[in-house]
């Protein structure tokens, strides 16, 4: 059983849950972690197990303009190009159905702050014909450059592990 965690992250909160999701999952699967500049010329993972995720910016998925705006605030390489929102949009329909899940990290603070990037992924996903095997999950970080919430890696692993269960369980995974 192979999954494949794919992601977009501008202050490392993002792949750091992602990593966290990664642990969580490889007890049952074998998993590939890869930034979304990694695989954009692979618009269809042929995995039994796809995991995507990405920040919350503007109430929603990244777009260039946003992209922009986090790279004028960290000193490290942002990718600007191509995050989860280009990648999805130009991927291929799965030819049958398939497991996936959708994860996001955002601001905990205000608590009723709108938005979730974790949400525009699983519509997405669902749209390529993808079968959500959990309900979409936001991670949160502190501030809009991290860190993250303490407790939220623990979170994601914990996470990770119940969606394995439940892929596994769905009718047609395969054995």
């Amino acid at each position: 059983m192979r999954a494949q965690v794919v992601y977009e992250s501008m202050f490392g909160n993002t792949a750091a849950v992602a990593e966290a999701i990664a642990a969580g999952l490889r007890p049952h699967f074998e998993v590939t972690v890869a930034h979304v500049a990694e695989v954009v010329n692979h618009p269809a993972p042929q995995v039994d197990l796809l995991v995507v995720g990405g920040p919350t910016h503007a109430f929603g998925l990244s777009r260039t303009t946003t992209r922009q705006d986090a790279a004028g605030r960290t000193d490290d390489a942002v990718e600007i190009e191509i995050g989860i929102r280009e990648w999805l949009d130009a991927a291929l329909p799965v030819p049958s159905p398939r497991s996936a899940a959708a994860f996001g990290t955002k601001i905990a603070r205000p608590p009723w702050l709108p938005g979730s990037a974790a949400k525009g992924i699983a519509k997405r996903l669902r749209h390529l014909g993808y079968h959500l095997a959990v309900a979409p999950a936001d991670f949160h970080v502190e501030d809009m450059t991290g860190p993250l919430r303490s407790g939220e890696l623990e979170r994601a692993t914990e996470w990770a592990s119940q969606l394995a269960t439940t892929a596994l369980a769905l009718p047609g995974a395969p054995r």
